[in-house]
């Protein structure tokens, strides 16, 4: 989707450039059937090259986004969000105000520290977020899950890797459905959702980031 606009129908299989907040505003209410998404941390973070995430400085795209992931997903559905255990109370509060309940917790398990400190920081987490009372999962998942290699973050500053997001596709979603990701970086999300036949749905903010999520998925014009 070159332009900076979505069509009052829910796209499928295209990413948007833009503001999440506007963008969600052109979707529909319960028009998505699963989100899973990686906002910014809220720590100002920098990785060794220099790169930065944008609006990681500030909370004021927090509380109006996770409204708009509250309204758009479905009734009775999952999203998967991860966040910045520094502020975890930040997350918790916005994700509550939206109208979800916390359904879990999982942790992502690294063979490395991504930073050393005060401990050596060997995970990642996300919290599993209901909106109304999902049916849960016929083969529940554990909610601690090994992060498989280093991503190098050659695509974006803070990528995932898609091993660790197709099971969670997987659990809270089915084949054919539209996964959203409004955060959606450099589309490790959509990557995930397309390898476990799922629609997706990306909205990116840097322009650059939005190319190369693109491109990854095969959307170049």
């Amino acid at each position: 989707m070159q332009s900076a606009s979505i069509p009052p129908t829910t796209p499928r299989n295209r990413i948007a450039r833009g503001d999440c907040i506007r963008m969600m505003q052109q979707l529909a209410n319960d028009s998505v059937d699963l989100v899973v998404t990686d906002p910014p941390y809220l720590c100002r973070y920098t990785d060794r090259s220099g790169r930065t995430v944008a609006n990681d400085d500030n909370d004021a795209w927090l509380r109006p986004a996770f409204r708009e992931i509250h309204r758009v997903l479905r009734r009775d559905g999952f999203a998967v969000s991860f966040y910045g255990w520094s502020a975890v109370d930040r997350f918790v509060a916005a994700w509550r105000e939206a109208g979800f309940s916390v359904a879990g917790h999982i942790v992502f398990r690294k063979r490395y520290a991504s930073s050393t400190r005060f401990l050596r920081y060997e995970h990642e987490q996300a919290y599993l977020l209901a909106k109304g009372r999902p049916t849960p999962p016929h083969q529940p998942i554990g909610d601690v899950i090994d992060w498989p290699r280093a991503t190098g973050n050659r695509r974006h500053p803070t990528e995932k890797p898609v091993e660790i997001l197709r099971p969670l596709i997987e659990a809270f979603s089915a084949p054919g459905d539209v996964v959203l990701d409004p955060f959606c970086g450099s589309g490790s999300t959509l990557a995930a959702a397309r390898d476990v036949g799922r629609d997706f749905l990306g909205i990116e903010l840097d322009p650059a980031h939005f190319q190369t999520a693109r491109t990854r998925l095969g959307l170049q014009s």
